[in-house]
C-alpha cells in the first residue's frame, strides 16, 4: 500500500491550528488576575500565590486628601505586584522599621493557595491593622502563613491620624454628598467594597469574609459592625483587644461632628487658615504631610484621658458613616447579626494619666474600696502592678466580654478568649501577654519574632490559636482538629477561653470577680 504525503503547507497548516486549540484551552496563568483598573501580576512561591501593592484606590494626595475614596486610574498592560505600597503618613518615629511611609497609601496584599483555580470559592479574612488610628500599616503582616491553612489572606492600608480623621467644614463644601471627617474608615469599607468585586479571581469567596482586626483595628471592626454603611460586606467577625471605639462608650469616647469640627478648625486657625472656602481648602492642603503627622506620638496617653493634641479627633460619630456609638447600637441590637470572636489580653493596654493609686480607683467611684480589695488586697502591690490590672481591665478586657454578650443578645454566637500566653524565652521578663501579644501566634509566625529561642510549646500554641481562628474563618465555628471544646459565650456562666502557659483551656475567668464590678460600675444594678 502506498501512502500519500499530504504537502507541507498543510501540515504547517494543521500543526498551527492544534496548538492554537490547545492554547485556547490551556489554564491561565495563576499569577495575573484582572482586578479594578487592570491586570496584576503577583508571584508564585512556597505553595501560594502572592500579591503585594495592589491599589484599592486612587492615591489620596492632592485635592483628594480629606476626599472619600476615589475609583483607581485603569492601567495598561500588567502591573506588578509583587511589593508591598508604602504604609499611611505618621510620625516617622513611630513607623515600622524599614517600611516607606507616604500619602499616597492606599494599596492592598493578596495571600491565596497557587493549587486552587479562582472558581475555588475559598473562605477570606480581611486584616485591619492597630495603631490608635495614628500609626500602623499592612506591610508587616505575614498573610502567608494562614493562606497556607486554605483560606484567603487580604491586609491593605487606610489613612491615620490628622489626614485620615479631621472634620474641617471645608471639604464639606466641596464635595457635600460625601460623609464626614472619617477618612480612613471610609478607606476600610472601599477595601471591603474592592473585596466584593474582587477576590473571586484570587479564589476567595465574596460571601465568605471574615473582617478581623487588632486594638483600633478590632475597634474599627466593631465599627463597621455597626455602621450602615458596611452592612452585608462581611460575614463574621474577629476582635482583638477591640479600641479607639469600644463596646463601652465612656472607656474609649468618640467625638460628635461638632467637636471634632471644633478641633480642625482650631488646627487650621494655629496654622494661619480661616474659613471654610475653596481658598482655605487650599491651604489646608498645601500642608505637608509631615506638617500633619506632627505632635502625635504621645496619642496613647491622649486617648486614655491625657493631654489632648491639637487636630486629633480619631474615632468622629458623622452621622453617616458612623450613625451612633457603637454601645448604643449593640445595647439595642441595632448591629450586624454576624458570629463573632472577642477578647483581649491579661496584660493588655495600660495607658493612663494617673499616678498614684487613689487616682486609678477614683474611677470606679463609689465601688473604689471593693475594688482596692480585689486588684490590692494587702496594700503592698506596687503603682505598676496595680495599673497594669486596673487599665486592662477598664480598656479592653470588661468591654471585650459586655460586647460579647451583647451579640449573644442579639441571637447570634459569640466566642469570648483570654490570651495570657507568653514565649517561654521572654517569661524572665513577662509576667502576662502584654497589648498585641497574641498576634504571632493568631498569624502562626512566632519565629518571625522569636527566633530561634522559639520552643515547641510555642509552635503548639500558635497551631492551636490560629487553629480556632482558621475554622472560625472557614465556618464561624473555631472548633475542630482536636482542640479542646470552645463553648459560646454564656451570660449565665460568663466562662472564658483563656490561653495560658499551660494550654488552652474554657472555663471560669479567673478575672470574673474584677470584670463583675466593672460591670456594675458601667450598669449599675442590672
Amino acid at each position: 500500500m502506498k501512502y500519500r504525503t499530504a504537502p507541507v503547507a498543510v501540515v504547517v497548516l494543521a500543526i498551527t491550528v492544534i496548538v492554537a486549540d490547545s492554547r485556547s484551552h490551556a489554564h491561565p496563568d495563576p499569577t495575573v488576575v484582572t482586578v479594578d483598573g487592570g491586570k496584576v501580576r503577583g508571584v508564585a512561591t512556597d505553595g501560594l500565590l502572592t500579591f503585594k501593592g495592589i491599589p484599592f484606590a486612587r492615591p489620596p494626595v492632592g485635592n483628594l486628601r480629606w476626599r472619600a475614596p476615589q475609583p483607581v486610574e485603569p492601567w495598561k498592560g500588567i502591573r506588578d505586584a509583587n511589593a508591598a505600597g508604602a504604609d499611611p503618613m505618621q510620625p516617622a518615629d513611630l513607623a515600622s522599621p524599614g517600611v516607606t511611609i507616604s500619602e499616597d497609601c492606599l494599596y492592598l496584599n493578596v495571600w491565596s493557595p497557587t493549587s486552587t483555580p479562582a472558581s475555588a470559592h475559598l473562605p477570606v479574612m480581611v486584616w485591619i491593622y492597630g495603631g490608635g488610628l495614628v500609626k500602623g500599616g499592612a506591610a508587616i503582616y505575614p498573610g502567608q502563613f494562614l493562606a497556607r491553612q486554605g483560606i484567603v489572606v487580604v491586609t491593605f492600608n487606610y489613612r491615620l491620624g490628622r489626614i485620615g480623621f479631621f472634620a474641617h467644614p471645608a471639604p464639606a463644601a466641596e464635595a457635600p454628598g460625601e460623609p464626614r471627617g472619617n477618612y480612613g474608615y471610609m478607606d476600610q469599607i472601599a477595601a471591603l467594597e474592592w473585596v466584593q468585586r474582587n477576590i473571586a479571581g484570587f479564589g476567595g469567596d465574596p460571601d465568605n469574609v471574615t473582617l478581623a482586626g487588632e486594638s483600633a483595628g478590632g475597634g474599627s471592626v466593631l465599627v463597621m459592625l455597626t455602621s450602615p454603611m458596611a452592612r452585608g460586606l462581611f460575614q463574621r467577625a474577629i476582635l482583638e483587644s477591640p479600641g479607639l471605639p469600644t463596646a463601652r462608650a465612656a472607656a474609649s469616647p468618640m467625638r460628635n461632628l461638632d467637636s471634632a469640627e471644633s478641633i480642625a478648625i482650631e488646627y487650621a486657625r494655629a496654622h494661619g487658615i480661616t474659613g471654610d472656602n475653596a481658598a482655605a481648602l487650599a491651604a489646608l492642603r498645601a500642608l505637608s504631610a509631615e506638617e500633619l503627622t506632627r505632635g502625635l506620638e504621645a496619642y496613647g496617653l491622649a486617648v486614655f484621658g491625657g493631654p489632648e493634641i491639637a487636630g486629633l479627633s480619631h474615632s468622629i460619630i458623622d452621622g453617616r458613616l458612623v450613625v451612633e456609638a457603637p454601645e448604643a447600637a449593640l445595647r439595642a441590637g441595632r448591629q450586624a447579626r454576624v458570629p463573632v470572636i472577642v477578647g483581649a489580653n491579661d496584660d493588655d493596654m495600660a495607658v493612663t494619666p494617673a499616678q498614684t493609686k487613689d487616682a486609678l480607683f477614683a474611677r470606679l467611684g463609689p465601688r473604689a474600696v471593693e475594688a482596692r480589695k480585689l486588684y490590692d488586697p494587702t496594700g503592698n502591690a506596687s503603682f505598676d502592678v496595680v495599673r497594669q490590672a486596673v487599665c486592662a481591665d477598664f480598656g479592653m478586657i470588661e468591654p471585650s466580654r459586655i460586647l460579647a454578650e451583647w451579640m449573644t443578645d442579639a441571637g447570634q454566637r459569640a466566642y469570648f478568649y483570654r490570651f495570657a500566653y507568653v514565649p517561654e524565652s521572654w517569661r524572665v521578663k513577662l509576667s502576662g501577654a502584654i497589648h498585641a501579644g497574641e498576634l504571632i501566634f493568631v498569624f502562626d509566625c512566632v519565629p518571625l519574632l522569636v527566633g530561634e529561642k522559639t520552643t515547641t510549646t510555642d509552635l503548639a500554641m500558635a497551631k492551636t490559636v490560629s487553629g480556632y481562628w482558621i475554622d472560625f474563618i472557614k465556618t464561624g465555628n473555631p472548633n475542630g482538629g482536636g482542640r479542646p471544646e470552645w463553648k459560646p459565650y454564656d451570660a449565665s456562666t460568663r466562662d472564658v477561653m483563656n490561653f495560658t502557659d499551660a494550654g488552652a483551656a474554657y472555663g471560669t475567668d479567673p478575672l470574673k470577680e474584677r470584670l463583675d464590678l466593672w460591670r456594675e460600675v458601667w450598669d449599675p444594678g442590672r
